[in-house]
């Protein structure tokens, strides 16, 4: 298991996301993301709206895709 942040991830805050994988993390903010904003947390709301648009541009996507899983690949197993 590995921890990443939301900031890790391009968003606004520390919260920890944890996964077995790349993207078991990035599944895990995009909850994150949709909790808080549905929540009214404001902070949130650019991310959440750059996680719904990221797809609609597959090249740009697919760099931060590539970063988020090697910065991921690099982040220390959890204790």
């Amino acid at each position: 298991m590995k921890t990443m942040t939301c900031r890790q991830l391009g968003g606004p805050c520390e919260e920890p996301l944890l996964g077995k994988t790349a993207d078991e993390v990035i599944k895990a903010q995009d909850r994150h993301l949709k909790v808080a904003v549905k929540a009214g947390d404001t902070t949130h709301e650019q991310a959440h709206k750059e996680m719904k648009d990221r797809w609609k541009h597959p090249r740009q996507s697919m760099d931060w895709y590539s970063s988020t899983k090697t910065a991921f690949a690099e982040s220390p197993e959890d204790d």
